[in-house]
């Protein structure tokens, strides 16, 4: 069996600042990666970003560093992310906050099976040839983000306030964050496994969790509905939707969220049948 790119659709949040989301795929893997939103203008790594540094970097290692499951694969991502930051570093970070970290979701086709990995909040849905859907992450849910959002009031509005700024500097300041980040042995422990059987035909959708807000954030679907609109209408079409609901709610007052719009990345794939070459 062999993984076919159906669509694939990233969007920056704001068309004036990068997007932090990567993804990718090739014919036996696929991954989408969030980085961490800057909480400080560039520097520690250069005039560019810690989280489209990380991102980026990432990236590109799932792409070269397939290896023969994905728990080794993810290895030598986290391997050339920290080999990476330890030689374009140009100072020593100013807290933990600082340090470049990411939420990610791959999977592996390994023979007749699936395996999956993650850290953080991005997700993955499948849906069988048969039509049963299932969650091969844990189902997204940010309530909790949700509620710490709600309780900055009237200083939430934007991610640059000073408020909000302090807010997610203290978060990212707590132990125990399971996330992809810089340190090799850590993204190992904070990365979570999974493996599942697959058929021809099953479909996948991996998302950032800008995406997956459709289910969690803005309750406009479930996960079953969210898959046979992606089936009918495209994830592109499901981006236009995602982000009419934010434009309906610009100020963050009906679904509490610490901006109006996050980058959003999807991509569709299909199990093929046949050995590919």
């Amino acid at each position: 069996m062999h993984l076919d790119l159906l669509q694939s659709l990233s969007l920056c949040g704001d068309l004036a600042t990068p997007n932090d989301d990567r993804a990718g795929a090739s014919a036996r893997c696929a991954w989408v990666i969030d980085g961490a939103t800057d909480l400080a203008p560039p520097s520690l790594l250069g005039d560019r970003g810690g989280a489209a540094w990380l991102a980026a970097t990432a990236d590109a290692a799932f792409g070269f560093g397939e290896a023969a499951d994905l728990r080794a694969t993810c290895a030598s991502v986290f391997e050339t992310v920290a080999a990476r930051f330890a030689a374009e570093r140009r100072r020593d970070p100013a807290g933990a906050w600082e340090l470049p970290s990411a939420s990610f979701a791959a999977v592996q086709l390994v023979g007749t099976a699936l395996e999956v990995a993650w850290a953080g909040d991005c997700a993955i849905l499948r849906v069988g040839a048969d039509g049963a859907v299932d969650w091969l992450t844990p189902a997204p849910d940010r309530a909790g983000e949700s509620a710490e959002a709600a309780a900055l009031g009237d200083a939430l509005g934007g991610l640059r306030t000073p408020a909000v700024i302090a807010d997610r500097r203290a978060a990212r300041e707590r132990p125990g964050r399971r996330v992809l980040g810089v340190d090799a042995a850590a993204s190992s422990v904070a990365t979570d496994h999974a493996r599942v059987m697959v058929a021809p035909g099953d479909r996948l959708l991996l998302m950032s969790d800008g995406f997956a807000a459709l289910v969690d954030s803005y309750d406009a679907y479930d996960a079953q509905g969210l898959m046979a609109a992606v089936g009918e209408r495209g994830v592109a079409a499901l981006a236009e939707e995602l982000r009419a609901i934010e434009r309906g709610d610009a100020l963050c007052r009906r679904f509490p969220r610490f901006k109006c719009s996050d980058d959003a990345t999807a991509l569709w794939m299909k199990v093929g049948p046949r050995p590919y070459s």
